[in-house]
């Protein structure tokens, strides 16, 4: 995948999320309605809340990961690490578009 691809598929996937984030914003803690009266219903409501709340936290992350990305890109920063400035592996970046670190970076971060 060349610079222009992987920049497509990023816009395509920050279009995907945020579409998916204002679907689940609409329907998110029963906004425009109230809780079941019933109890074991409500439980379940709140377990679904949470979830939805986790997922939401998740693709907002994504969301700014891919905002960073194309930002590095327009500043001609795509694809070097932001620890060592040295290249990222192609591979890597086409595994992981949004990645950051390269591996031995990553890797060093995670022990």
């Amino acid at each position: 995948m060349n610079l222009k691809e992987i920049r497509a598929a990023l816009i395509a996937r920050r279009s995907a999320l945020l579409a998916h984030l204002h679907g689940v914003e609409a329907d998110f803690r029963h906004a425009s309605e109230p809780l079941s009266k019933d109890f074991e219903e409500q439980v379940g409501e709140i377990e679904n809340d949470d979830v939805l709340d986790a997922l939401d936290e998740v693709e907002r992350d994504e969301l700014e990961s891919i905002r960073r990305t194309l930002a590095r890109m327009d500043a001609g920063e795509y694809g070097l690490c932001l620890r060592c400035e040295e290249p990222i592996a192609p591979l890597r970046l086409r595994a992981l578009p949004t990645a950051e670190l390269c591996i031995r970076c990553a890797e060093a971060s995670s022990e």
